[in-house]
């Protein structure tokens, strides 16, 4: 049983680490391989949120405005944020990703994307039933 358990950890373990490689080189990508897992989850917070403003964000993540200012200040240097005004009243702004934002938001995504790919090109059909079979089992 414990040869089982190791071999089934080696596996899970690669599997592992193939998605955190991709999610890094996606990252390194965008230029901003030092960013936080906290970064990260703000990002994907508005990414979720798709139009939000400073308050609804602080609201949002339990922070104080001046926290939010703050973040968001360092992401529009990090070119992952702009902000923009809202049409029908103009003391409201909204905080919108960029391209790169949305990409770095969604970098888990398209990690788990890349590593299903390169599954995809290695195992047959009947390969893939079974792997589908037996996750499905774990859940």
């Amino acid at each position: 049983m414990a040869e089982k358990l190791d071999r089934l950890l080696i596996s899970l373990d690669q599997l592992i680490r193939i998605r955190n490689e991709t999610s890094h080189a996606i990252l390194s990508e965008c230029g901003v391989p030092d960013i936080t897992v906290k970064q990260i989850t703000y990002l994907k917070t508005i990414d979720e949120q798709g139009e939000v403003t400073f308050t609804r964000l602080a609201e949002i993540t339990r922070n104080s405005k001046p926290t939010i200012t703050e973040l968001i200040n360092r992401f529009e240097n990090m070119e992952c944020v702009y902000r923009e005004r809202c049409p029908h009243d103009g003391r409201v702004l909204y905080i919108r990703l960029t391209d790169k934002g949305r990409r770095i938001a969604r970098a888990d995504n398209y990690a788990l994307s890349r590593l299903i790919e390169r599954m995809m090109e290695t195992l047959d059909e009947d390969d893939i039933d079974v792997l589908v079979t037996l996750l499905r089992k774990v859940w």
